[in-house]
């Protein structure tokens, strides 16, 4: 069955909505198999089947949203592709139902306190994108209102209109940003809540997500990769394991209690600081974090002169640079595992380590964005003799 918002023609966020879910798995699986065999390097590693989403609609725990329009008439939704149009997104297909009941009722809300809307051209108003974040497994949300300025009267009614029609809202903030590029947040965030943070479960291990946290949107499948990040590391206890790009420590954390040590190294300080939190949350003692330059970070590893026996990568889209596989590989661990969400760049740099002595064993594709054309990987590499 077409999900109805395919009727709109507007959006192109979810280009594969009309295509059966088995038929995306496999052009999915075509799509990772294009970029990984343009390399020779790659053509020994075995190419998994893609396993499916648990759930292949409404799996999306977070939303960053644009505010337009008049407070009579509220727009809230996506930027049209390479407009400044905005599209409501309203019954989207991929969003978890409480960011449509959010949606729903900021609307009534701006429409009854008359919230002035902010309107780039003019840089007048107040309200310019709303951002929702959704743990499944508290049935919670956070609400983050960012507005041109500091603002009391309007955003405490909104806040407390919100409140009473979605009681599922245990967080809301108000984000200042007043630069006129297309960064959402700014630097500065004001709770209207007691709570400030939203927790999840995951597995065995729970999460505080903050406003900045970054927390993967589909929880189902990044389990799904974390087990698999986890299966493949096949730690037995005395290893030193070390998580470039770890994030608020969701790797990191999922294998602690098999190894003897954990470093995850993350250029943000705030993922940094949540990390540490949710390592004490969970009563684990064994990793340290640090925040900072990915490559310099590790190469002042590699003077302490200790041994590591795993490297998990879990670089952004653009991958890794070239000076930060160069480091991981001279550390020379047994093995090194590779989380990417680009097809692209992952063959590039699994290309750029078999060339340092690393050969990719098997790639698993996992589909953390049913409908849409994205595919997360998995890839374990071993190293040569």
């Amino acid at each position: 069955m077409v999900h109805p918002c395919c009727d709109r023609g507007a959006c192109d966020g979810c280009a594969l909505l009309k295509m059966k879910y088995p038929a995306q798995l496999a052009w999915k699986k075509q799509l990772v198999i294009k970029f990984i065999r343009r390399h020779k390097t790659l053509e020994k590693a075995v190419l998994h089947e893609v396993v499916p989403s648990p759930q292949q609609l409404h799996y999306r725990n977070s939303a960053k949203l644009v505010v337009a329009g008049k407070f009579a008439d509220p727009v809230i939704g996506i930027y049209r592709r390479n407009s400044h149009d905005v599209l409501d997104v309203t019954g989207c297909a991929v969003h978890h139902p409480l960011i449509d009941k959010v949606i729903e009722a900021v609307k009534v809300g701006i429409k009854k306190g008359k919230v002035p809307i902010y309107h780039p051209k003019s840089q007048m108003g107040l309200l310019r994108y709303l951002v929702i974040r959704v743990s499944e497994s508290a049935n919670k949300a956070m609400v983050i209102f960012v507005t041109a300025e500091r603002s009391y009267n309007e955003l405490h009614h909104l806040a407390k209109h919100l409140k009473n029609a979605v009681p599922e809202v245990s967080v809301i903030a108000q984000n200042i940003n007043s630069s006129q590029g297309n960064v959402i947040l700014g630097q500065k965030d004001h709770f209207v809540t007691r709570e400030q943070v939203l927790s999840a479960t995951m597995g065995d291990t729970k999460f505080l997500i903050s406003p900045r946290s970054f927390f993967q949107v589909n929880s189902g499948s990044a389990r799904i990769i974390y087990e698999k990040v986890r299966e493949w590391a096949a730690l037995t206890g005395p290893e030193r394991v070390l998580d470039l790009y770890c994030g608020i420590g969701g790797i990191s954390l999922f294998l602690a209690r098999q190894c003897k040590e954990v470093t995850g190294i993350e250029a943000v300080d705030a993922a940094v600081a949540d990390a540490e939190k949710n390592a004490q949350l969970n009563g684990i003692g064994n990793c340290r974090f640090i925040a900072g330059d990915v490559a310099k970070l590790i190469e002042e590893i590699r003077r302490e002169d200790k041994k590591v026996d795993l490297i998990v990568l879990n670089p952004p889209r653009k991958g890794c640079d070239e000076q930060v596989l160069k480091q991981a590989s001279a550390l020379g661990p047994a093995k090194i595992i590779y989380v990417s969400c680009s097809p692209d760049t992952l063959a590039r740099d699994l290309n750029l380590l078999a060339g340092l002595d690393y050969e990719t064993r098997e790639i698993q594709p996992v589909d953390m964005f049913p409908q849409t054309p994205h595919v997360e990987n998995v890839a374990l590499l071993t190293k040569k003799n």
